[in-house]
């Protein structure tokens, strides 16, 4: 019997950069950023638990990267689009980055994971925030 998981937060990125992302298509300058968001949109997908961050992407969502929360240092958020939604950036004791885009409640996301990392760490959230 393995040990429960509380879920905090499952998804995709939020729909707002999608519509963002394609309402720009129509420049053809910024098509890139809408073929970007249209994958974003359908392989990509968020899992935060009491226990460990998931991401699951890349071409048909074969790529999933998990990380544990005694293994952040150190974690920076970006408003996008108004500030409806937002990118995190968690640094690794490896120094390693795992970025994560276009995220919906990025704010309490931030919160939940530097409190999380906090606990596990036994740093303050300040340091772990930045």
């Amino acid at each position: 019997m393995g040990i429960k998981e509380t879920s905090f937060f499952e998804g995709g990125p939020h729909v707002g950069d999608l519509i963002v992302n394609v309402l720009l298509g129509f420049t053809v300058i910024c098509l890139p950023l809408t073929v970007a968001a249209i994958v974003r949109a359908l392989w990509l997908r968020y899992r935060i638990t009491d226990r460990r961050i998931s991401v699951t992407g890349g071409w048909q969502g074969r790529d999933r990267t998990d990380i544990i929360y005694a293994e952040v240092v150190k974690i920076v958020k970006v408003a996008r689009g108004v500030g409806l939604w937002g990118d995190l950036v968690i640094t690794l004791r490896d120094k390693s980055r795992l970025e994560m885009r276009s995220l919906p409640r990025y704010r309490e996301i931030y919160d939940y994971i530097a409190q999380k990392a906090a606990e596990k760490t036994g740093v303050s959230v300040e340091e772990i925030q930045c």
